[in-house]
């Protein structure tokens, strides 16, 4: 059997019909660019390829980024008809896989014990990668379960009324639930007080041409799927007090970057999944800075990249601060 090695950033070995890529130490978004198009021109160059073995065992850090380059590669892989697998995974790539639920998608191989056992002793999320400070501040932590008592308290007074609103202008469930993507791409059911009518979901795919935001994400003014009372809870920002009940759990923080939907994910590209690296907020630069103003998602990219690079303990408090301050002006809600 003849072995052909592929000079490269990562360094491929041609096994007859078999390439196996060697993924470096660290799977950040610089190291991930380079490792999609290392896979991109694995299946360009050599058509005769019909198996991509991805070897982890020297990697010990795997960010979002390194994450969406892994799922591009697998999506490109079926899409050539090629067998995309995982071998000699290490724990800390383990443990993103198991966050994220895709331990189940990928098929992995053992060669030599390749998977090391998750610690039992620990819990998931301490054994994935510290992707940013914030993810570790117990402090941050504990103003999160401070603010989200007091805002679940918050919403206790105001259920009441809300709930025979939203009851009368459109019967139908007083909470509404949507799959959201977390931290690392984990998905979680975000809740909110129903603001569109009971088919909002289904409409969506008919609007959809009518779509004013830029890129990987959905916004149109005067949404006909919004009803009169929901249009009241969107301006004073009252729809959104179910997810201080995230924040509790665990799910979302108080301060973070806006909470995309699967279907966005999808359709970022690399760099883009670096927004994922934070826990999602309930508010954030996106809200403080434009909110339903901001129709390009580069410039949500933008403003959720800038918290991460100035985030400290000190930020989120004047991000909070700001936020009140927003939400007294009777003009700075969503339409």
């Amino acid at each position: 059997m003849n072995s052909q090695p592929i000079e490269a950033d990562f360094p491929v070995t041609l096994l007859n019909d078999t390439a196996i890529v060697q993924v470096s130490a660290r799977l950040s978004v610089l190291e991930a660019v380079g490792f999609k198009q290392t896979c991109q021109e694995i299946t360009k160059a050599n058509p005769s390829v019909k198996k991509i073995i991805i070897d982890f065992h020297q990697t010990t850090f795997m960010d979002s980024s390194g994450l969406g380059a892994l799922v591009s590669n697998l999506k490109l892989a079926q899409k050539e008809k090629v067998e995309f697998k995982l071998l000699n995974v290490t724990p800390p790539v383990m443990a993103v896989l198991n966050l994220t639920g895709l331990d189940q998608t990928f098929s992995i191989l053992s060669e030599s014990g390749g998977i090391t056992p998750l610690s039992s002793n620990r819990p998931l999320e301490e054994q994935i990668p510290t992707t940013h400070p914030s993810v570790r501040s117990w402090m941050k932590r504990l103003i999160d379960i401070f603010g989200a008592l007091v805002g679940l308290v918050i919403t206790g007074v105001f259920f009441i009324p809300i709930a025979i609103a939203i009851t009368l202008d459109d019967p139908g469930p007083i909470f509404f639930g949507q799959i959201r993507c977390g931290w690392m791409g984990k998905r979680f059911k975000i809740w909110k007080f129903r603001s569109m009518y009971v088919d909002a979901e289904a409409r969506k795919a008919e609007l959809e041409k009518h779509n004013q935001a830029q890129g990987a994400f959905f916004k149109i003014d005067n949404d006909p799927r919004v009803t009169r009372v929901g249009r009241f809870l969107r301006r004073t920002s009252l729809d959104e007090l179910p997810q201080f009940w995230n924040v509790l759990t665990g799910e979302m923080s108080l301060v973070g970057t806006r909470p995309p939907t699967p279907d966005e994910v999808e359709r970022y590209e690399v760099p883009e999944w670096q927004r994922l690296d934070v826990k999602p907020g309930m508010t954030g630069e996106w809200q403080v800075n434009g909110r339903s103003s901001v129709r390009k998602f580069e410039d949500v990219i933008r403003l959720d990249l800038q918290y991460q690079k100035n985030w400290s303990l000190l930020y989120d408090l004047k991000l909070i601060f700001k936020t009140i301050t927003i939400l007294l002006n009777k003009n700075s809600g969503a339409v």
